[in-house]
């Protein structure tokens, strides 16, 4: 079992990427990559479960070659480490902290792509919203952050 966890800033004007797909809003999250702070969460957990390591090792914020990159790839490469290295994916939940926009319409799509990326069932992929009353930073709206636990299995 693997835990992941990140936090993206919102900037006005940016493109906010969610779980693979583009999500409209004033807001959109920063970042090296394209900021896909559900994909980088299920990529942490994934890496943790696998004890890989974790994206930073993989992908890092260091190196231009990974600038603005669509982190569907990431998650892509990160589901073939972990064939590599003989897992598969039993299930992974996820929960997105976000004060706006409300995610629950966008969840279904979300669900759709990343099981294509990963090649796996849309059933072993859950995915939750929450808001924080308007507490913190998320609650500010000036930043998203999202939690994911995989199980993996071999």
């Amino acid at each position: 079992m693997g835990f992941g966890y990140d936090v993206h800033q919102l900037k006005k004007g940016a493109v906010f990427w969610l779980g693979g797909i583009q999500v409209p809003h004033e807001k959109g999250a920063t970042g090296h990559s394209d900021a896909d702070v559900v994909i980088h969460v299920i990529c942490d957990a994934l890496l943790g479960a696998a004890n890989l390591r974790d994206i930073g090792y993989h992908f890092s914020d260091q190196d231009p070659q990974y600038k603005g990159i669509d982190s569907k790839l990431l998650l892509k490469k990160v589901m073939e480490l972990l064939e590599d290295s003989g897992f598969q994916l039993g299930n992974l939940d996820v929960t997105l902290c976000l004060q706006q926009p409300k995610i629950n319409p966008f969840i279904p799509d979300m669900k759709v792509c990343l099981a294509g990326v990963m090649k796996v069932a849309e059933s072993k992929i859950s995915i939750k919203a929450t808001t924080t009353e308007r507490l913190g930073f998320v609650g500010r709206e000036e930043g998203v952050s999202a939690y994911c636990v995989a199980l993996i299995h071999q």
